[in-house]
């Protein structure tokens, strides 16, 4: 490793760095630019030594060697998880593949270096690791297997690599992929975000890869699309699920090749983007069923997240609505403490079908109604909350009706279907699939 650079930073009061390697030669070329970077290393020549020395100090990370006796590096970092929890840990490897570097960290390591490296490179990685701890508190959970997703989040944060975040409606993926975005290298550049849901199937196109002047009625002017506007960033790709398969195409050949195509373009463009996606449908039956391309979903797929629902995370209602309480407060001039213990019991016996989303519109209207130091249970309005929800689930089931039975008239046909009802084909499609429903032709 070549040291001969200095970025030395004031962290004079930072916690010590655990490192791990059996070879003195790569121990002292770590230790030294370590120190170089103004942290302390409390150096360990085998996994056991380092597992006796976990809770000796409370240690910022550590870096540990992958290819060791006895006990390797993998083992010792589940042996680390097991004893000390979350820790930032480094993996350096000089046997390491893509596939052995994404096991590493589904076992909780952040970020891994392959060896040769400069000292460059690994000042960056270390300084990268210790700021994103700091980007973990973004997120508000105190549930312990969303504390491990968010955590892995961060870890995915310091590559380019391709995240697909599922969830229900509601559950916060789009901070999960702000988060990584926050956490990662590209920060200070720019984070974009695409509904597909939310635009037209035929403006899609156009407004992720953009288009010339002239190339179709009513383009007057070149415009970029939403993944050159990303370039050197992040772009999210918000409910990817519902993206037609002739644009899924075009966006299987941007992760292949980092180029686009715009709408009457002569030639490629260059991107330089990470693509983050996020579903509440499950893609893989979408593939099965032919709405959703297979190479597409495993070029997606390379890191799943799931994001729980609400409901399964009973630590977080008190947390969020608390939160929220005082938020809200302070947005409507108001002083208000939070939250009675008697209004979050009541809260924590709510479905809460809308999860996060619809937690926080609750407390909004409650701190809006409360006229005390405190949301308690009368300003929770629950009884109207919940008679809303059964509204809607009939107002459902009427438009369920409506839906098919046209459909029947029609024999099926989405196209004439849609064109009687008033809306798009792929919405039709999307009740069918929320339905349930299978019809053979249309």
């Amino acid at each position: 490793m070549n040291t001969s650079k200095s970025n030395a930073v004031n962290t004079a009061n930072a916690k010590p760095i655990l490192v791990v390697d059996d070879d003195p030669q790569m121990r002292a070329a770590l230790s030294e630019a370590i120190q170089r970077l103004g942290h302390q290393a409390i150096l360990c020549e085998s996994g056991a030594e380092a597992v006796g020395k976990l809770n000796e100090a409370p240690y910022s990370m550590i870096v540990t060697d992958m290819k060791m006796p006895k006990m390797n590096g993998l083992t010792f970092l589940k042996e680390a998880r097991r004893r000390i929890g979350n820790m930032p840990v480094l993996v350096i490897t000089g046997f390491g593949t893509v596939e052995n570097a994404v096991e590493t960290m589904k076992e909780g390591a952040t970020d891994y270096l392959m060896k040769p490296f400069s000292f460059d490179a690994l000042s960056k990685t270390i300084e990268s690791i210790i700021s994103r701890q700091a980007a973990d508190k973004d997120i508000l959970t105190e549930n312990p297997e969303m504390q491990k997703i968010v955590q892995l989040a961060g870890n995915l944060a310091g590559s380019d690599i391709t995240v697909l975040i599922t969830g229900e409606s509601g559950t916060g993926k789009e901070l999960l992929a702000r988060h990584i975005h926050q956490a990662s290298k590209r920060k200070g550049k720019p984070f974009v975000a695409v509904n597909c849901a939310a635009i037209p199937d035929n403006l899609l196109e156009s407004e992720l890869f953009g288009h010339e002047k002239g190339a179709f009625t009513g383009a007057v002017d070149r415009k970029k699309g939403k993944m050159e506007l990303a370039d050197g960033g992040t772009i999210l790709l918000d409910e990817i699920g519902e993206m037609p398969l002739m644009l899924q195409a075009k966006l299987l050949r941007v992760l292949q090749e980092r180029e686009i195509d715009r709408i009457g373009g002569k030639e490629p463009v260059h991107v330089d983007v990470r693509v983050l996606a996020t579903t509440n449908r499950d893609l893989g039956s979408e593939c099965v069923e032919g709405r959703f391309r297979e190479d597409l979903f495993y070029r997606l797929n390379v890191f799943p997240l799931k994001v729980p629902p609400l409901r399964e995370r009973q630590e977080d209602i008190d947390l969020l609505a608390q939160h929220f309480a005082k938020r809200f407060s302070a947005q409507a001039g108001k002083e208000l403490q939070g939250c009675t213990p008697a209004s979050i019991a009541l809260l924590k016996q709510m479905p809460w079908r809308g999860n996060v989303r619809e937690l926080e519109n609750v407390i909004q209207r409650s701190v809006f109604l409360c006229s005390g130091a405190v949301v308690d249970t009368a300003d929770l309005m629950l009884d109207q909350a919940e008679s809303q929800t059964m509204m809607n689930g009939k107002l459902k089931e009427m438009e369920r009706d409506v839906i098919l039975k046209t459909l029947k008239e029609v024999n099926g046909n989405k196209s004439k279907a849609a064109k009687l009802l008033g809306v798009s084909v792929r919405t039709v499609r999307n009740k069918l699939n929320e339905y349930g429903q299978k019809l053979p032709v249309g």
